[in-house]
């Protein structure tokens, strides 16, 4: 806690994301929110309703690669309609239909670009079919186009993985969605540059400065709900890091909580473990998803 202000570290990261967060809103025509079902995109949420006082003014946005762990599903589901979350859902049905999937054989960097870049770049340009939860009716629509985002909110965190370190808070794409590191812009004494040239798409990372152990901190301070398979469930098993399943492997962990997962990464057996080690992409990927995220990826 700083003497002087009385604040936690925990309190400055959430002040900043806030403030990062009301002033994307602010900034911005049509702006949604990405939402993986992941612990960092689910205190991003829970920070977007302390930002308005408990009402999410923008929709949420979730790509469904068809190979989601079953159980993260059901969790955004139901969270959907408990907090009555206008979520857009999109995926590539043509790459699912023509079995260009790692499943069916393509390679695991090939198949994140069509199952994950490709149709997140549809859905943010308003091309593609996505469906839609519509909380006042409590239904599912389908729709062919969309009005186009300007920008989108993502929980990515520079210590997750090589080339997030690389991002801005506000980070512009080009019409393409395509991702220049070399062309960002300086953010200094957070000083955050919010107005682009016309047809930029921009990204906006408020939780940029936080860690992982930032991250089960304030889910544990905050108590906010998270999925289940974050924790050994009996089986000395547990997910670090939440993905497709074919590519995504447990962790063997006996932490049941947020306390205890707090407790294995400041001292115990996941110290200097890397978060991402269980996600096979990122192996393939020579240990970075930086070809990935050039092309659009989160």
């Amino acid at each position: 806690m700083s003497e002087e202000t009385g604040l936690t570290k925990l309190d400055r990261l959430e002040s900043q994301s806030i403030f990062i967060i009301r002033e994307a809103y602010k900034s911005f025509k049509n702006i949604g929110m990405l939402w993986s079902i992941g612990k960092d995109s689910t205190v991003l949420l829970w920070l977007a309703k302390k930002a308005f006082f408990g009402h999410i003014p923008f929709e949420l946005i979730h790509i469904d690669t068809n190979y989601k762990i079953p159980e993260m599903i059901a969790y955004r589901d139901r969270l959907a309609k408990e907090l009555k979350l206008r979520l857009v859902v999109g995926q590539n049905k043509k790459a699912l239909a023509e079995k260009r999937t790692f499943v069916d054989g393509l390679d695991r960097i090939s198949c994140c670009k069509e199952l994950k870049t490709i149709p997140l770049r549809q859905t943010l340009d308003g091309v593609g079919a996505r469906r839609v939860y519509d909380p006042n009716r409590d239904v599912w629509e389908e729709f062919e186009t969309a009005e186009p985002y300007n920008a989108v909110i993502v929980g990515v965190r520079s210590d997750e993985e090589g080339s997030r370190s690389k991002e801005r808070v506000f980070s512009a794409r080009d019409e393409k969605s395509e991702w220049d590191a070399s062309a960002q812009p300086p953010e200094l004494w957070n000083l955050y540059k919010t107005e682009f040239a016309p047809k930029t798409h921009v990204r906006v990372h408020p939780l940029l400065d936080w860690t992982e152990l930032n991250i089960w901190e304030y889910i544990e301070r905050e108590k906010i709900p998270t999925i289940s398979i974050y924790y050994n469930q009996g089986e000395g098993k547990r997910y670090r890091s939440l993905g497709c399943y074919p590519c995504t492997s447990p962790v063997d962990s006996d932490a049941r909580n947020p306390g205890e997962i707090i407790e294995e990464l400041i001292s115990g057996k996941f110290r200097n473990i890397a978060e991402r080690s269980g996600r096979a992409q990122d192996i393939d990927g020579g240990g970075t998803l930086e070809t990935l995220r050039k092309e659009g990826y989160m």
